[in-house]
């Protein structure tokens, strides 16, 4: 009987429209809301803040509430994928890695200290999911698609000694956990920032 109350709690008409809300946002900013760091990182890659709503929605609704955020969220791109739809793949599995445990602890123990934990370790899996992605999904994809050739040249003006032997190991260590951990931060903070404020709006 709880797990029957709990799903249609979930699925009720205020958190249906409350999920779609936050979907919208969700969409809007990873289809339009990003911007390249050149300097530091590959321009192919995109800080963004898609999870941000998703990650809101996890506090206020539970984890997945938070994970259908980020699973609806790239469906919605996938028309429009450049990537045959790969990108949106990964981006789906680093999301709920990212969001589903730090809304978990957050269920279990509604305080900042839990918050906080919480966005650390979904920090942490999407890092990690974000080096797996890449490894076994992406890479091998953009690889068989472009050529070797086309990946090289895209980071060497950053990694001037890159070969296709040492390409993994450059752009797992210098691109893909710092980045990554950077946009895991700026999402953090962000949800620190504006979760208070919009926490009341959510739980009306």
């Amino acid at each position: 009987m709880e797990k029957t109350h709990r799903k249609e709690e979930l699925f009720s008409a205020k958190n249906i429209a409350k999920i779609a809300v936050l979907t919208a946002v969700a969409y809007v900013l990873y289809m339009f809301v990003k911007f390249p760091l050149p300097m530091l990182f590959p321009a192919f890659l995109d800080i963004q803040f898609s999870d941000l709503p998703a990650l809101i929605g996890g506090f206020a609704m539970g984890p997945w509430a938070g994970c259908l955020i980020v699973i609806i969220k790239c469906l919605l791109k996938m028309p429009f994928s450049s990537t045959a739809c790969v990108g949106e793949i990964a981006d789906i599995i680093m999301g709920v890695a990212f969001v589903l445990p730090a809304a978990i602890l957050y269920k279990k123990a509604k305080s900042k200290k839990s918050a906080f934990v919480g966005v650390i370790i979904g920090a942490v899996c999407c890092v990690v999911a974000s080096v797996l992605a890449n490894w076994l999904l992406l890479i091998p994809f953009y690889a068989q698609v472009f050529g070797w050739d086309a990946i090289l040249g895209m980071v060497s003006s950053l990694y001037a000694n890159v070969t296709q032997a040492s390409f993994y190991t450059y752009y797992i260590l210098l691109a893909v956990i710092p980045f990554n951990v950077l946009r895991c931060s700026i999402v953090v903070a962000f949800t620190f920032l504006l979760y208070k404020r919009v926490s009341p709006i959510l739980h009306r």
